[in-house]
């Protein structure tokens, strides 16, 4: 993925969507050794990206004070992993805005992060807007009016252009491919941080999923994560105070705690010895050839954990769900994915997932075809 804007001017859309396809499976890799590296990205930054400006107050310094805090609380508290900043000073690193959030990935790279955070301050046209909310890569239903509404002006050069017809249809492939590599692992911190968010009493604007430049470059689990509008009088004074970003910190602090957990837990399962296999769902008598195909039919499930190799369905990680979890084999280094429940909708899996997530936080609803 270096350089992935250059690349992209280079190669025929078929080429790169090769390539980037490969680089995804790849870069499931990072979840299965674990979290060692955390890369934190200050956004924006210098006197070419200020990003959102009030006054004398500019986003870029707010995104760099909350940055440094997270990064020192990470040392002070999980010694074992290492803190990886994009930046520590006032500063950009290309006059072109694609080469400049590039260039933050490949920093990302470079050190084999695990884990990418970009901090941001959020804004609008309407000084009432509030709230917090983290975006992961993705594309919603409703792509065009979120990517007007959920960004201010200043920001929108920062989103791919999915207007464009092989713009798009490159992306697209990206994010359904995230599905079996590291997107889910995306969705996991990014909920987190909100579960954390909500907890200080803040207005939650959940998890969204926008097709950022800067997400889509970075090839590991990624999120970056809006503290707050400064658009807003009330919220800005919070973000700029002491005490507003001591809480932020520590809200997105105790989001990767949690998610360090939940992943170190996966790969208790992915070293464990295998047992004698139960019966997975999947795995029914095949039925007798007939001259009639049947089209494949999408249904949702609930994935509990990943694992790099095969795991018996009556593991004691799998808690009060032993025995009734199935093994589904996807893509990416974790490929064997182990789920409860079999969904003809997902709305009908949203409602069931409530209960699953009592015992397993980091539980996500994946589709799948049968």
């Amino acid at each position: 993925m270096a350089n992935f804007y250059h690349i992209r001017r280079c190669f025929t859309a078929v080429a790169l969507l090769s390539l980037l396809l490969t680089n995804n499976a790849f870069g499931a890799e990072n979840v299965a050794q674990g979290v060692k590296v955390i890369v934190i990205d200050a956004g924006h930054g210098g006197s070419k990206y200020p990003g959102a400006s009030y006054g004398t107050i500019q986003e870029k310094d707010i995104n760099l004070q909350i940055a440094l805090r997270l990064g020192a609380l990470i040392e002070k508290h999980l010694p074992g992993i290492k803190v990886v900043y994009t930046r520590t000073v006032d500063k950009y690193f290309s006059s072109v805005l694609a080469d400049d959030l590039q260039a933050r990935a490949d920093i990302a790279h470079r050190c084999n992060g695990d884990l990418f955070i970009s901090i941001h301050a959020n804004a609008h046209r309407n000084s009432e807007v509030r709230g917090v909310e983290t975006l992961i890569m993705g594309e919603s239903d409703r792509e065009q009016r979120a990517n007007q509404n959920a960004l201010y002006l200043n920001n929108k050069e920062e989103l791919l252009d999915m207007s464009d017809q092989k713009t798009a249809t490159i992306v697209r492939a990206y994010i359904q491919n995230l599905q079996f590599t590291y997107g889910e692992y995306s969705e996991m911190m990014a909920r987190l941080i909100q579960e954390q968010y909500v907890k200080l009493g803040r207005v939650d604007r959940g998890v969204r999923k926008q097709p950022l430049k800067v997400l889509y470059a970075t090839d590991m689990p990624s999120v970056l994560t809006e503290v707050g509008f400064m658009s807003n009088p009330t919220e800005l004074k919070y973000i700029t105070s002491e005490k507003g970003q001591k809480e932020l910190t520590n809200a997105i602090f105790l989001a990767i705690k949690q998610y360090v957990a939940n992943v170190n837990r996966s790969l208790l399962v992915d070293s464990a010895t295998p047992q004698v296999q139960e019966p997975k769902a999947e795995s029914k008598t095949e039925p007798k050839a007939t001259t009639q195909k049947t089209a494949p039919v999408k249904r949702f499930t609930i994935q509990l954990m990943a694992s790099v190799k095969p795991v018996s369905t009556s593991h004691a990680e799998f808690k009060s769900y032993r025995g009734k979890v199935w093994e589904h084999i996807g893509g990416g280094s974790l490929k064997y994915k182990y789920c409860v429940g079999d969904y003809a909708t997902k709305a009908i899996a949203q409602e069931q997932i409530k209960e699953v997530r009592k015992e397993f936080p980091q539980a996500f609803i994946i589709s799948f075809e049968r």
